[in-house]
């Protein structure tokens, strides 16, 4: 899959990364990042930047702020969802809001929906 990538994206992927929300950098940094299966932050894919892509279960984490509120914006995301699914990527969506005021239940979503995975003390 990741030949597939939108190479003009990359610098934007780039800029992602380092700019990361606070929502991003929380889930990136308490749980993400140390799991045993590898995901990877900002990922150009099919023509998308992804916030969070694991390869090797095709699955995206996808995290949304109020700028997703608008009709606009949930057609775009919509038709993101649609492409990635035809391409057999998973998309999980949680909102900013979400990972800041319920991270241990986003996780506990995340464990119980990809296999594998589970929540350590």
């Amino acid at each position: 899959m990741r030949d597939i990538h939108t190479k003009t994206l990359v610098p934007r992927a780039r800029e992602l990364r380092r700019e990361q929300t606070p929502a991003e950098r929380k889930l990136w940094f308490l749980f993400l990042r140390t799991y045993p299966v590898k995901f990877r932050r900002q990922v150009p894919l099919l023509g998308y930047v992804l916030d969070f892509y694991a390869p090797s279960l095709r699955l995206c984490i996808k995290l949304d702020g109020r700028s997703h509120d608008s009709a606009e914006a949930q057609t775009y995301d919509a038709e993101r969802s649609r492409v990635l699914a035809g391409a057999g990527v998973r998309v999980l969506r949680f909102g900013n809001a979400e990972v800041e005021g319920n991270f241990v239940e986003v996780c506990a979503g995340i464990v119980g929906r990809v296999p594998g995975l589970r929540i350590t003390a």
